[in-house]
Protein backbone atom coordinates (compact mmCIF):
# COMPACT_ATOMS: atom_id res chain seq x y z
CA UNK A 1 0.00 0.00 0.00
CA UNK A 2 0.99 3.39 -0.87
CA UNK A 3 2.11 5.17 2.46
CA UNK A 4 3.22 9.07 2.77
CA UNK A 5 6.28 9.77 5.32
CA UNK A 6 5.05 8.97 8.64
CA UNK A 7 3.72 12.01 10.53
CA UNK A 8 5.32 13.17 13.65
CA UNK A 9 4.87 11.50 16.61
CA UNK A 10 3.59 14.65 17.94
CA UNK A 11 0.65 14.23 15.62
CA UNK A 12 0.25 11.11 16.35
CA UNK A 13 0.21 11.10 19.84
CA UNK A 14 -2.42 14.30 19.22
CA UNK A 15 -4.63 12.13 17.13
CA UNK A 16 -4.93 9.16 19.62
CA UNK A 17 -5.52 11.05 22.63
CA UNK A 18 -9.03 12.54 20.78
CA UNK A 19 -9.90 9.24 19.68
CA UNK A 20 -9.64 8.01 22.90
CA UNK A 21 -11.93 10.80 24.05
CA UNK A 22 -14.69 10.02 21.29
CA UNK A 23 -13.08 12.88 19.08
CA UNK A 24 -11.67 13.05 15.15
CA UNK A 25 -9.80 15.89 13.83
CA UNK A 26 -12.50 16.87 11.68
CA UNK A 27 -15.24 17.62 14.29
CA UNK A 28 -16.92 13.71 13.62
CA UNK A 29 -17.69 11.05 16.07
CA UNK A 30 -15.87 7.37 15.53
CA UNK A 31 -18.64 6.11 13.67
CA UNK A 32 -19.84 8.62 11.56
CA UNK A 33 -19.50 9.06 7.68
CA UNK A 34 -18.24 12.01 6.29
CA UNK A 35 -20.68 13.94 3.90
CA UNK A 36 -21.49 12.10 0.35
CA UNK A 37 -22.47 14.18 -2.35
CA UNK A 38 -23.02 12.82 -6.63
CA UNK A 39 -22.33 15.18 -9.60
CA UNK A 40 -23.89 13.32 -12.49
CA UNK A 41 -22.50 14.23 -16.21
CA UNK A 42 -24.86 15.54 -19.03
CA UNK A 43 -23.70 11.59 -20.10
CA UNK A 44 -25.63 8.68 -18.86
CA UNK A 45 -23.11 6.72 -16.81
CA UNK A 46 -20.73 9.42 -15.83
CA UNK A 47 -21.39 10.52 -12.26
CA UNK A 48 -18.74 11.61 -9.59
CA UNK A 49 -18.90 11.28 -6.14
CA UNK A 50 -17.70 12.76 -3.39
CA UNK A 51 -17.53 11.73 0.44
CA UNK A 52 -15.62 14.35 2.40
CA UNK A 53 -12.91 16.02 0.10
CA UNK A 54 -12.42 12.30 -1.32
CA UNK A 55 -13.63 12.03 -4.88
CA UNK A 56 -14.18 9.55 -7.57
CA UNK A 57 -15.57 9.68 -10.94
CA UNK A 58 -16.99 6.70 -12.68
CA UNK A 59 -17.93 6.14 -15.94
CA UNK A 60 -19.92 3.43 -17.91
CA UNK A 61 -20.07 2.72 -21.54
CA UNK A 62 -21.51 -0.38 -23.56
CA UNK A 63 -20.01 -2.54 -26.77
CA UNK A 64 -21.85 -5.26 -28.14
CA UNK A 65 -19.56 -8.61 -28.20
CA UNK A 66 -19.52 -12.40 -28.87
CA UNK A 67 -20.09 -14.15 -25.58
CA UNK A 68 -17.76 -17.08 -23.87
CA UNK A 69 -18.63 -20.49 -25.85
CA UNK A 70 -19.48 -22.00 -22.37
CA UNK A 71 -21.91 -18.98 -21.13
CA UNK A 72 -23.70 -18.11 -24.55
CA UNK A 73 -26.32 -16.20 -22.65
CA UNK A 74 -24.16 -13.89 -20.41
CA UNK A 75 -23.12 -10.35 -20.65
CA UNK A 76 -19.73 -8.89 -19.55
CA UNK A 77 -19.18 -6.45 -16.85
CA UNK A 78 -14.93 -5.23 -16.94
CA UNK A 79 -13.76 -3.05 -14.38
CA UNK A 80 -11.18 -0.27 -14.12
CA UNK A 81 -9.05 1.82 -11.91
CA UNK A 82 -6.95 4.49 -12.58
CA UNK A 83 -5.16 6.54 -9.66
CA UNK A 84 -2.26 9.04 -10.67
CA UNK A 85 -0.96 12.04 -9.63
CA UNK A 86 -4.25 13.94 -9.54
CA UNK A 87 -5.24 12.16 -6.96
CA UNK A 88 -2.55 12.46 -4.40
CA UNK A 89 1.40 13.11 -5.29
CA UNK A 90 2.64 9.92 -3.69
CA UNK A 91 0.81 7.76 -7.15
CA UNK A 92 2.68 7.62 -10.11
CA UNK A 93 1.52 7.81 -13.48
CA UNK A 94 0.91 4.96 -15.59
CA UNK A 95 2.11 2.44 -12.67
CA UNK A 96 -0.48 0.14 -11.07
CA UNK A 97 -0.18 1.22 -7.25
CA UNK A 98 -0.86 -1.38 -4.41
CA UNK A 99 -4.11 0.65 -3.38
CA UNK A 100 -5.47 0.69 -7.23
CA UNK A 101 -4.88 -3.33 -7.09
CA UNK A 102 -6.39 -3.70 -4.09
CA UNK A 103 -9.44 -1.43 -4.84
CA UNK A 104 -10.23 -3.24 -8.06
CA UNK A 105 -10.41 -6.85 -7.09
CA UNK A 106 -13.01 -5.44 -3.49
CA UNK A 107 -15.25 -3.96 -6.57
CA UNK A 108 -14.75 -7.18 -8.28
CA UNK A 109 -16.16 -8.91 -5.59
CA UNK A 110 -18.46 -6.87 -4.58
CA UNK A 111 -20.06 -5.81 -7.83
CA UNK A 112 -19.64 -8.74 -10.19
CA UNK A 113 -18.99 -11.63 -8.63
CA UNK A 114 -22.16 -11.15 -5.98
CA UNK A 115 -24.10 -10.79 -9.30
CA UNK A 116 -25.37 -7.02 -8.64
CA UNK A 117 -25.50 -6.77 -11.83
CA UNK A 118 -27.62 -9.23 -13.73
CA UNK A 119 -25.68 -10.11 -17.17
CA UNK A 120 -27.99 -12.90 -18.48
CA UNK A 121 -30.07 -9.67 -19.49
CA UNK A 122 -27.26 -8.23 -20.62
CA UNK A 123 -27.62 -11.32 -23.82
CA UNK A 124 -28.82 -9.88 -27.30
CA UNK A 125 -28.43 -12.80 -29.53
CA UNK A 126 -27.97 -16.45 -27.29
CA UNK A 127 -23.95 -17.08 -28.47
CA UNK A 128 -24.06 -14.40 -30.84
CA UNK A 129 -24.31 -11.13 -29.43
CA UNK A 130 -24.11 -9.89 -26.04
CA UNK A 131 -23.49 -6.34 -24.28
CA UNK A 132 -19.87 -5.78 -22.50
CA UNK A 133 -19.98 -2.97 -19.99
CA UNK A 134 -17.20 -1.25 -18.92
CA UNK A 135 -16.66 0.61 -15.54
CA UNK A 136 -14.10 2.99 -15.24
CA UNK A 137 -13.13 4.82 -12.06
CA UNK A 138 -10.85 7.96 -12.21
CA UNK A 139 -9.63 8.96 -8.96
CA UNK A 140 -9.82 12.77 -8.36
CA UNK A 141 -9.05 13.39 -5.26
CA UNK A 142 -7.71 10.90 -2.06
CA UNK A 143 -8.48 12.91 1.29
CA UNK A 144 -8.92 8.95 2.54
CA UNK A 145 -11.02 5.68 2.03
CA UNK A 146 -10.65 5.97 -1.96
CA UNK A 147 -12.32 2.25 -1.75
CA UNK A 148 -15.95 3.76 0.24
CA UNK A 149 -16.38 6.06 -2.31
CA UNK A 150 -15.22 4.47 -5.20
CA UNK A 151 -17.90 1.40 -4.55
CA UNK A 152 -20.29 4.38 -4.29
CA UNK A 153 -19.49 5.90 -7.48
CA UNK A 154 -19.42 2.97 -9.16
CA UNK A 155 -22.66 1.64 -8.10
CA UNK A 156 -24.25 5.15 -8.66
CA UNK A 157 -22.72 5.06 -12.74
CA UNK A 158 -24.45 1.37 -12.73
CA UNK A 159 -27.85 2.79 -12.00
CA UNK A 160 -27.17 5.87 -13.70
CA UNK A 161 -26.27 4.23 -17.35
CA UNK A 162 -28.70 3.26 -19.86
CA UNK A 163 -28.27 0.70 -22.89
CA UNK A 164 -29.49 1.83 -26.44
CA UNK A 165 -32.62 -0.52 -27.02
CA UNK A 166 -32.40 -3.51 -29.28
CA UNK A 167 -34.66 -5.16 -31.49
CA UNK A 168 -33.95 -8.77 -32.34
CA UNK A 169 -35.71 -10.01 -36.18
CA UNK A 170 -34.88 -13.35 -37.04
CA UNK A 171 -30.86 -12.65 -36.89
CA UNK A 172 -30.52 -9.28 -37.61
CA UNK A 173 -29.79 -7.38 -34.49
CA UNK A 174 -31.28 -3.13 -34.62
CA UNK A 175 -29.82 -0.84 -32.42
CA UNK A 176 -32.38 2.22 -31.74
CA UNK A 177 -30.61 5.41 -31.22
CA UNK A 178 -31.95 7.69 -28.17
CA UNK A 179 -33.61 9.50 -30.25
CA UNK A 180 -35.67 6.56 -31.75
CA UNK A 181 -36.39 4.61 -28.63
CA UNK A 182 -35.88 5.40 -24.96
CA UNK A 183 -32.80 3.86 -24.07
CA UNK A 184 -33.16 0.95 -21.17
CA UNK A 185 -32.20 0.27 -17.43
CA UNK A 186 -29.98 -1.98 -16.51
CA UNK A 187 -31.69 -4.85 -14.64
CA UNK A 188 -30.01 -4.52 -10.81
CA UNK A 189 -30.38 -7.54 -8.15
CA UNK A 190 -28.98 -5.44 -5.40
CA UNK A 191 -26.47 -2.38 -4.29
CA UNK A 192 -23.63 -3.53 -2.65
CA UNK A 193 -21.85 -0.77 -0.78
CA UNK A 194 -18.34 -0.89 0.75
CA UNK A 195 -17.84 0.55 3.98
CA UNK A 196 -14.42 0.61 5.62
CA UNK A 197 -13.36 0.51 9.48
CA UNK A 198 -9.81 1.43 11.00
CA UNK A 199 -8.89 -0.20 14.22
CA UNK A 200 -6.13 0.91 16.40
CA UNK A 201 -4.78 -0.32 19.57
CA UNK A 202 -6.85 -0.60 23.05
CA UNK A 203 -9.33 2.00 20.69
CA UNK A 204 -13.09 1.39 19.56
CA UNK A 205 -12.89 1.37 15.39
CA UNK A 206 -13.88 4.71 13.90
CA UNK A 207 -15.83 4.69 10.31
CA UNK A 208 -14.65 6.21 7.06
CA UNK A 209 -11.21 6.83 7.67
CA UNK A 210 -9.42 9.75 6.64
CA UNK A 211 -5.90 9.89 4.77
CA UNK A 212 -3.97 10.73 8.09
CA UNK A 213 -6.39 8.01 10.18
CA UNK A 214 -5.49 5.10 7.58
CA UNK A 215 -1.80 6.47 8.03
CA UNK A 216 -2.24 5.93 11.65
CA UNK A 217 -4.49 2.87 11.92
CA UNK A 218 -3.41 -0.64 13.00
CA UNK A 219 -5.12 -2.20 10.50
CA UNK A 220 -8.96 -1.95 8.75
CA UNK A 221 -11.79 -3.96 8.19
CA UNK A 222 -13.85 -3.40 4.91
CA UNK A 223 -17.44 -4.78 5.19
CA UNK A 224 -19.43 -4.78 1.53
CA UNK A 225 -22.86 -4.72 2.22
CA UNK A 226 -26.72 -4.08 1.05
CA UNK A 227 -30.21 -2.81 2.24
CA UNK A 228 -31.14 -6.77 2.37
CA UNK A 229 -28.53 -6.99 5.78
CA UNK A 230 -26.28 -9.34 3.68
CA UNK A 231 -22.38 -9.45 3.69
CA UNK A 232 -21.32 -9.59 0.48
CA UNK A 233 -17.64 -9.13 1.21
CA UNK A 234 -15.15 -8.98 4.35
CA UNK A 235 -11.94 -7.74 3.98
CA UNK A 236 -9.35 -7.31 6.68
CA UNK A 237 -5.96 -5.61 6.62
CA UNK A 238 -3.61 -6.01 9.42
CA UNK A 239 -4.34 -5.40 12.97
CA UNK A 240 -5.20 -7.91 16.03
CA UNK A 241 -7.38 -10.59 15.75
CA UNK A 242 -10.82 -9.47 15.68
CA UNK A 243 -14.02 -11.69 17.80
CA UNK A 244 -17.18 -12.61 16.25
CA UNK A 245 -19.04 -10.00 18.64
CA UNK A 246 -16.89 -7.33 17.32
CA UNK A 247 -17.41 -8.13 13.65
CA UNK A 248 -21.23 -8.35 14.50
CA UNK A 249 -20.80 -4.78 16.37
CA UNK A 250 -19.88 -3.20 12.70
CA UNK A 251 -21.97 -5.07 10.67
CA UNK A 252 -25.08 -4.13 12.72
CA UNK A 253 -23.67 -0.24 12.65
CA UNK A 254 -22.96 -0.92 8.92
CA UNK A 255 -26.19 -2.38 7.95
CA UNK A 256 -27.89 1.09 9.38
CA UNK A 257 -25.15 3.20 7.37
CA UNK A 258 -25.46 1.01 4.08
CA UNK A 259 -29.52 1.31 3.88
CA UNK A 260 -29.28 5.16 4.36
CA UNK A 261 -26.67 5.89 1.93
CA UNK A 262 -28.99 3.78 -0.84
CA UNK A 263 -31.77 5.96 -0.10
CA UNK A 264 -29.67 9.21 -0.36
CA UNK A 265 -28.26 7.64 -3.91
CA UNK A 266 -32.00 6.61 -4.97
CA UNK A 267 -33.01 10.25 -4.18
CA UNK A 268 -30.30 11.71 -6.11
CA UNK A 269 -30.48 9.55 -9.08
CA UNK A 270 -34.52 10.57 -8.66
CA UNK A 271 -33.50 14.09 -9.11
CA UNK A 272 -31.46 13.66 -11.86
CA UNK A 273 -33.99 11.95 -13.58
CA UNK A 274 -36.97 15.04 -13.40
CA UNK A 275 -34.49 17.45 -14.42
CA UNK A 276 -33.92 15.46 -17.34
CA UNK A 277 -37.79 15.12 -17.58
CA UNK A 278 -37.90 19.36 -17.29
CA UNK A 279 -34.99 19.91 -19.77
CA UNK A 280 -36.77 17.50 -22.63
CA UNK A 281 -39.86 19.40 -21.60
Amino acid sequence: MVREVDPPSIQKEFLLQALAEGKRLDGRITLEQREVNFVFGEELGCVECRLGKTAVLAQVSASIVKPRDDRPYEGFLLINSEIGPMASSVYESGRSSDDEILITRLLEKSIRRTEAIDREALCILAGEKVWQLRLTLHFLSDSGNLLDCASLAAMAALKHFRKPEVEVIGDEVIIHSPDERAPVPLAIHHTPLCLTFAYYENLPPILDPTHLESTLCSGTLTLTLNAQREICVLSKAGGTPLAASEIMGVVNVGVDRVREMVKHLEEALERDREGRVVEVR
